[in-house]
This record gives structure tokens, sequence and C-alpha cells, in this order.
């Protein structure tokens, strides 16, 4: 049987990470996590001994997990170790003393199935992990590259290179210079060359990278506006030029560089740049996803072959006891108004992606009646923004959450919204799908068509079905003085052609 709660463990080269989750309806939600900056292959010595002073910090840091994990059973906790005691030769004697101190057996892991638990991590936070993705995760002693789609891993492999490792042998007083960088950049080049020409064969549609020394480069390239998102080519090129002037890591002053990162930070910075240019990449994204999250959906023995975002909303709708039949309604109707306004949205393979969001919304616009029917959208957005959503990503929460409490009430709370957001259309459909349904009497998709009109909209409804809903009727009548309060037009015709109001 299997526990709510579960929790694994990644002795990596760099940091050892423990990540607590909780399963609600076969999903992983994060609940707690450790980091212990233990930098365990800076103790690893050219003739692959781990030094007793990396040992001891290695054992503090487990000493201080297994506190944490008093109370699990042994079946829902599960430790692996990569790189560093890959490679060890002392590792066997570590590892009895490791056990000892964490409480937990711990698997030695090799490259290749790091790199699948990794994809598994990053795969379950991806928004559409249909799309293939190339992800790449470096370590403090290897780095992991995956080319994968639908949760299913199509190339692997693991690379002897790491940020720990690179920034010891090429950096290893802490000065930047050209010839280090250079021979650093030139060093990771020669190990991507035995597999760049295979993955670029194969392709991918988005670049991804996971672990800390994508998480680093992308929270410093953001925050001193270095790239407009993520990891770009022109944005490692404009850091490169920051190092350099610095000429050594106790001169550089950068924000978003936190201080357990500036020792590694030279040596994962010149992997980077090798990939950027190896695997011909322009911008990566930037995934939380990584080995601890692969080895608690490993341990779920469980992967779900379709887009996590669905599987998300469909466990909101179970939680919050939303009338399924009632959100039904209003998502076939809203999607149905969508149609008239984009008329591509309905061919092609998959869904468009914003009539996506504009069913997710009309799905969850009533979770917040959990709390209180009194102003529900509004306890409905702050849900969608604040809530563990996996596979959603902090701005796709905003942007249900949007959608969500602009569904009813007053336009003006979403006035600020950019005049040529798409946002404005998936809002208009929402509220008249959902002015449509107020009854809830299950009254199907109606005879009504949506179309724009300038920066405007032409509501046409069937005459005599309008007739007999004069509730409906009034509603749409609030909703034309609603739109002229935010500056657009909404007007109602007959199919006779007859304006009803203006």
């Amino acid at each position: 049987m299997m526990h709510e709660l579960i929790a694994a463990i990644d002795l990596g080269s760099n940091s050892f990470r423990l990540q607590v989750g909780r399963i609600v309806n076969d999903q992983i939600y994060p609940l707690d996590g450790l980091k212990e900056a233990v930098r365990l292959a800076a103790g690893l010595s050219s003739n692959k001994i781990l030094d007793a002073a990396a040992q001891q910090r290695g054992l503090a840091a487990l000493q201080r997990f297994n506190e944490r994990l008093r109370g699990f059973d042994a079946d829902s906790v599960r430790a692996v170790a990569t790189n560093t005691l890959r490679v060890a030769k002392n590792a066997p004697g570590f590892l009895v003393q490791a056990e000892a101190a964490l409480g937990v057996p711990i698997e030695v892991i090799a490259g290749r199935e790091e790199a699948r638990l990794i994809y598994v991590g990053v795969a379950h936070t991806l928004p559409d992990p249909h799309r293939q993705q190339l992800v790449v995760d470096i370590g403090g002693g290897s780095t992991e590259f995956i080319i994968g789609k639908s949760f299913e891993p199509i190339l692997l492999e693991s690379l002897y290179m790491g940020c720990v490792s690179y920034s010891l042998q090429y950096f290893p007083d802490g000065k930047i210079d050209k010839r280090g960088l250079k021979d650093a950049e030139m060093a990771a080049s020669r190990e991507l060359q035995a597999i760049a020409h295979a993955y670029r064969e194969v392709g991918w549609e988005v670049a991804v990278g996971s672990s800390g020394s994508a998480k680093a480069l992308v929270e410093i390239l953001e925050q001193n506006g270095l790239s407009d998102g993520g990891i770009t080519r022109e944005g490692m090129e404009r850091l490169k030029a920051i190092l350099l002037r610095a000429g050594s890591l106790d001169r550089l002053q950068l924000a978003g560089l936190k201080g357990d990162r500036l020792p590694v930070l030279l040596g994962g910075f010149a992997i980077m740049s090798a990939v950027f240019k190896e695997f011909g990449v322009e911008r990566m994204v930037f995934s939380e996803g990584a080995l601890r999250l692969g080895v608690l959906y490993d341990l779920l023995g469980r992967y779900h072959h379709h887009d996590l975002r669905d599987a998300t909303v469909s466990a909101f709708v179970a939680r919050y006891g939303v009338d399924r039949r009632q959100a039904d309604e209003v998502a076939n109707t809203a999607a149905h108004l969508f149609a008239g306004l984009v008329p591509e949205s309905v061919h092609g393979e998959g869904a468009h992606p914003d009539l996506r969001y504009l069913r997710w919304a009309a799905l969850l616009h009533e979770i917040g009646i959990s709390v209180a029917h009194s102003s529900y959208h509004k306890h409905s957005a702050y849900i969608l923004a604040n809530a563990d959503m996996p596979g959603f990503s902090r701005m796709d929460q905003g942007r249900l959450a949007r959608l969500v409490l602009a569904h009813r009430g007053k336009l003006e709370r979403v006035a600020a919204l950019d005049p040529d957001s798409p946002d404005w259309l998936l809002i208009l459909c929402l509220r008249l799908a959902a002015v449509i349904h107020r009854a809830r009497d299950g009254r199907g998709v109606p005879p009504i068509q949506l179309r724009r009109d300038g920066r405007g909209f032409i509501v046409t409804a069937k005459e005599g079905w309008l007739k007999q809903l004069p509730l409906t009727a009034a509603a749409i009548d609030e909703e034309q003085r609603q739109w002229f309060s935010v500056g657009r037009s909404l007007v109602l015709h007959t199919h006779t052609g007859r304006t009803l109001a203006a």
C-alpha cells in the first residue's frame, strides 16, 4: 500500500537534497525540502579517493535528514547517490557510514539511470510534456543529457564533467581570465562532441535546464537584465564579459548570485557555454523538476501519459467538489464562443493553447464555492494563484487566476490588462458562458455566436431562443455596460439582423 507521504534523497556531487512529497490523486505535491551544500566532489582526489573532510560534511548532512525522516516507513523513502560516489574508490566504506547516519539504504545509480530519473522529474513539471524536449542537468561531477517526449526518454547520456570538478580544475584560485574560461569550455566541448551529432539528428522543440547551475544562471541573467527570460546565447555572452571584467570571484558583484553557488559558478558557466555552442542552443528554459522529483515519481510507480495540467485540473475539480456537469456546460459553451473569435482554434492536431486555458478556467471557476458562495470568484482566483498545481508555472497560475477573477462582476478589476492581450477574448467567452448557464438547467450549447468587430464584439443570438430567456437577455444587457466601462463595445444582434441594444 502506498503511503500518503513519500521522500527522496539525492546525494549529489555538489548538494545533498531531501524532498518530501504528498500524494493526492496520483499527483505528487512537494511538501518540504532540505538542501545541504556538501560539495562532495571537492573532496575527491586525483586518484579518486574521497577525503575525510568531505565524508564528514556528508555524514553530518545525512544525520540532519534522518531527523526529518522519522516516522516514515522504509518503503516510502528512496535515497540515490550520483557521480562522486560512482567513481570514488573508497565509496563502499563511506556508504556503510552514510546509511547508518541516514537510516535508509542508499542506491548508487548509473549515469543513464540518473538521466532517466532526471527526465521523469522534469517531465512532470513541464507545461506540455508532449513536445520533444532536450533536458540538460549540470551536476557537481557529471552532466546528464536527455531528449524525451511524453514522459518517455528517447536518448540518455551522462558525461563525466560537473560544476564542482570543473571549478576546481580550471579556476582553483577563483581567478577569471580568458585562458581559464577557454580551457574549461574547450574541455567541455571535447566531451560534448561525442554525443552532439546524435542529439542534433534526433532534434528537440525546446531546451530545458534543470538543477542548481541552470537555476543560478537563470537568476543571474534575469536579475541583472542580461536575458529577457531563461538562459540565452546573448545573455551568456554578456555575462562572460562581466566575469572577465571582474577578474576574480571575490570581486564579482551580481544580483541573484547566492553565496553557496559562488565556488562552483565558473565551472557551471563554462559547461553551459559549451552546451550552447555544440548543441546549437539559442534559448533554454528552467525546470524546477530534477533528480529528486523523478525519484519520487519512480517511487510512486505511476507515470502520467498525458498533459500533466489536465490531470491537475481534474484533481482540483474532484478535491473542491465542483459540479462537474455545470463546469462542462460552461466550458463547452465558452469553447463554442471562442471558435467564433478565433476560427483557427477548431482546426489542427492539438487544442489551441488559449482554448486550453479557457477550458481549464471554465472547469475551475467555481472551486471558490468550497470556501464561501459570496464572492466565490475571488476565492477561486486566490486558490489558483497560490495552490501547488503540478505542471503549471506560477505564470500559468496567475493567468488562470486572472481569468477566473474576471468571469463575473466588474471588469474594472482587470482594466490594467494589456489591451492586446488574448485574455480579453477568454474573459468575454467565460463571462457569457457563465451568464448563459446561470440557471444550471443543462440547456447545452445555445444558438448564439460571437465575432469580433474592430476592438469590440458582436453577439448574434436566435431571436426565439432569447425571447424565452428574459433573465439571460437582461444579463447580456448588463455585460454590454461592463464592456463599455473598459472601452470596448459589445453589440447584441438577433438572426434577423435587427439591433436589440447598442
